[in-house]
């Protein structure tokens, strides 16, 4: 048996000419016991959260980006060390970092003519989800 309700699907009260949504009842009973389609509402991060954990998300996403986070998991070091490993062009390499520094992942600090790079503790936590999560896939192959 399902339940009509007057809610959209986010908890947001029906629109003129929305279809009527139809829940199972095993998921009304469920969304009843947490406080219904409001309260379910209420546990979605605002926009600002979510594309502020996009960002951190999309640095990841990129074999580069992760190199580097490699490169300097265990010591800080300065540009013309990290592309000797990386081979990129420094406005290239740049860009990296610069994504990697906005989202929270690697900071660099000045010291003379040289800026040094060192991964930070959400860096650090973040590639060991990454780590952790190819071994899961892994095993699920």
């Amino acid at each position: 048996m399902t339940r009509k309700t007057s809610l959209s699907c986010c908890g947001t009260p029906a629109q003129e000419g929305d279809p009527v949504t139809e829940i199972p009842e095993q998921i009304q009973v469920e969304l009843d016991a947490i406080g219904g389609l409001p309260a379910l509402s209420k546990r979605i991060p605002t926009k600002k959260v979510l594309e502020e954990r996009g960002k951190i998300y999309q640095a990841l996403s990129d074999p580069l980006r992760l190199s580097i986070l490699y490169i300097i998991k265990d010591q800080p070091l300065c540009v013309c060390v990290i592309n000797r490993f990386m081979r990129l062009s420094g406005s290239k390499l740049s860009y990296h970092l610069n994504i990697l520094k906005e989202s929270g992942l690697v900071e660099g600090e000045y010291n003379g003519n040289w800026i040094i790079y060192s991964i930070t503790d959400r860096g650090h936590h973040l590639l060991q989800c990454t780590e952790h999560a190819g071994k899961i896939n892994k095993k699920s192959s």
